[in-house]
């Protein structure tokens, strides 16, 4: 039977050119190379580094009779309060008691009337000083007689002035030693324009008062007196001062607030704010020497020669002859007259003619 056509093998015809050059060879294509991709390295974490820091003074015990500190105020007089609190830590001596309200003021009476509650907190406390910090919340409109007043107009300055002042006396009352802290500068410039301002009106109370204004202002600016985040802490190390908010203090740049305030509590207290056990006991017996008085009889004998003792005129052993003199020494008498003592006998600088002659 005929085998179908679909059904034969199919014959490739060759071309002209494969009957005289041959059928050429497929080319072999090489396989590619399979990539490895590399195995990610796990690196060991390194231990952090710890710096050794000194350690700090532990709080000492406060004495029975120590000093109250009272500081009042906003919320930069409690950073101030924190800053007085550690600077204080190792005085047996100073107690820093901090009232604060942080949203307080002068100008919202009807929130916290400072006039008001200052002298319970006075009776309350009993301090030997009195530290103000006010303002920083102040920067809106006042009611004054019933009447809306904006910030900074003539009716507002005038009132808030004596506001100040009056806060100022009650403080001061009695002849209490008191220190109003200044505001410092703040990231805002309106804020800190306006502090500028303030700042006037607390040093003219203070000192109005009686009180002592404590400015704090170049401590937290640049050289060309604008608002800094870091700076140089009591220290000098350069530290961030400020928080992200450009409000706020870190704890260094509480530190360094207090460390205005804490020279004029020293130099106010005195001997209270002194560091560490008094030392008064342990030195009443030790005895002082003093110089004699000009003029005054003293012994001397001279030094004596290790190889012949007459050279330098020198013939008694300490204790011996003693030779007696006006209290002056051979450097006072060529600096204040002039004179100078004749060398002994037989010494290089002896230039008398006469070599017989005795000194």
């Amino acid at each position: 039977m005929a085998t179908p056509a679909g059904a034969q093998e199919r014959v490739e015809r060759r071309s002209i050119l494969e009957f005289l050059f041959g059928k050429k060879k497929p080319r072999e294509v090489a396989p590619e190379p399979t990539i490895r991709k590399p195995r990610a390295a796990v690196r060991k974490k390194r231990p952090a580094t710890t710096v050794a820091k000194s350690p700090e003074p532990a709080p000492v015990e406060k004495l029975a009779d120590a000093k109250v500190v009272l500081v009042v105020g906003d919320f930069i007089a409690g950073s101030l309060g924190d800053g007085l609190i550690e600077a204080f830590k190792t005085t047996p001596g100073i107690i820093v008691d901090k009232r604060t309200n942080g949203s307080s003021g002068l100008v919202r009476d009807d929130y916290y009337d400072w006039p008001a509650s200052l002298p319970g907190l006075i009776a309350e406390t009993k301090p030997a000083l009195v530290v103000i910090s006010l303002g920083a919340n102040d920067r809106q409109q006042m009611t004054i007689a019933g009447e809306k007043e904006k910030f900074r107009s003539d009716a507002w300055t005038k009132e808030y002035e004596s506001r100040v002042e009056r806060i100022a006396a009650i403080a001061h009352e009695g002849n209490k030693p008191t220190l109003w802290m200044g505001m410092p500068a703040f990231q805002s410039s309106a804020l800190t324009a306006d502090m500028t301002t303030l700042n006037g009106i607390y040093r003219a109370s203070a000192e109005k008062t009686g009180g002592t204004f404590v400015d704090i202002w170049d401590g937290f600016v640049d050289e060309a007196g604008k608002f800094v985040t870091s700076g140089s802490d009591i220290n000098g190390q350069q530290v961030r001062l400020r928080g992200s908010d450009g409000i706020n203090f870190t704890p260094a740049g509480k530190r360094k607030l207090a460390f205005y305030v804490e020279k004029e509590i020293r130099r106010v207290l005195g001997d209270a704010a002194a560091d560490g056990p008094s030392l008064q006991n342990d030195l009443k017996d030790l005895v002082v020497a003093t110089p004699p008085v000009e003029d005054a009889e003293i012994t001397k004998t001279q030094p004596i020669s290790l190889s012949d003792p007459s050279l330098d005129g020198g013939t008694a052993l300490l204790g011996g002859a003693a030779i007696k003199g006006n209290g002056k020494s051979l450097r006072e008498k060529l600096v204040d007259k002039g004179e100078t003592a004749d060398a002994p006998l037989g010494r290089v600088d002896d230039f008398r003619l006469d070599k017989t002659a005795t000194p």
